[in-house]
C-alpha cells in the first residue's frame, strides 16, 4: 500500500500572526469576521471574538479596563482593518507606530566606578565634619568599606596604601591618612580555611557513617 508523504507545515510558512500572543485560532477568527458583510453581524462576532479572548487569557489581578484591553487587543489582531463599533474608543494606527520619548536618565560621572556614587557622597560627608573622634571613626569606616568593595570586584590583593590613596583622591586632598592598616576582612571571596572546614566535616561524616555500617553487620 503506497503511503502518502505527510506534508508539514512550519510556522514561518503560515500567514503572519499580528499578535502572537493571542494564537492562530484568533486570528483566523478575526480575519472570518473581517469578510462578514452585515455590520450587525460583524458586531455579534466581534463580542464574540471578545469572550473568547477574554477566556483564553483571564484578567490578571489589578489590572483596570480590561475590556477595553481585549477590544484593543481585536483591533491590532486585524491590522486596524476591522470595521465594528467598538464599546471604546478605536485606536490609531500612527498612535501605535509612534517611538516612546526618550527617558532622560540624570548623568552621574563616578571616578571610582567600583566604589560607587554612594562611596563618594560618604566622603564628602566626612569631609564636612569637625575634627574628633566621630569624624576619624566615619572615615575609618568609610575606608574598610572601600577595601572590601574593592576585593568584591578585583581579583587581586590590595594594599591599605592604595585604599588610602583612593580616599585621599575622593575628599579632594582633604582626608590625606598614612599607616593606618585597615580591615582584612574580605567580601565576596571564600576563604581557604573555611573550604578546608567544610571538606574535612564531610570526611568525617562519612567515616562516622562507614563505622556505623560496620557496626550493625556484628
Amino acid at each position: 500500500m503506497e503511503k502518502k508523504a505527510f506534508d508539514h507545515v512550519y510556522n514561518t510558512q503560515r500567514a503572519h500572526l499580528f499578535m502572537p500572543e493571542h494564537g492562530r485560532y484568533i486570528q483566523e477568527m478575526v480575519n472570518h469576521a473581517m469578510t462578514i458583510a452585515d455590520r450587525e453581524e460583524r458586531n455579534k462576532a466581534a463580542k464574540t471574538i471578545v469572550q473568547v479572548m477574554g477566556i483564553l487569557n483571564p484578567q490578571p489581578a489589578g489590572v483596570e479596563d480590561f475590556k477595553q484591553k481585549l477590544w484593543t487587543h481585536l483591533i491590532l489582531v486585524s491590522d486596524f482593518k476591522l470595521d465594528v463599533d467598538s464599546p471604546y474608543p478605536i485606536p490609531e494606527p500612527d498612535v501605535f507606530a509612534a517611538k516612546p520619548d526618550r527617558v532622560k536618565y540624570p548623568r552621574k560621572d563616578v571616578k571610582y566606578g567600583h566604589y560607587g556614587k554612594t562611596i563618594e557622597l560618604m566622603v564628602a560627608k566626612a569631609v564636612g565634619l569637625p575634627d574628633g573622634d566621630e569624624r576619624n571613626n566615619i572615615i575609618l569606616m568609610v575606608a574598610n568599606l572601600m577595601k572590601r568593595m574593592y576585593l568584591t570586584w578585583n581579583r587581586d590583593s590590595v594594599t591599605d596604601d592604595v585604599i588610602l590613596g583612593h580616599l585621599k583622591d575622593m575628599s579632594g586632598g582633604k582626608i590625606d591618612w598614612k599607616d593606618v592598616q585597615l580591615s582584612n576582612q574580605n567580601m565576596g571571596k571564600p576563604q581557604g580555611n573555611n573550604q578546608n572546614q567544610g571538606q574535612n566535616f564531610k570526611k568525617k561524616k562519612f567515616n562516622k557513617n562507614k563505622h556505623n555500617q560496620n557496626k550493625k553487620r556484628f
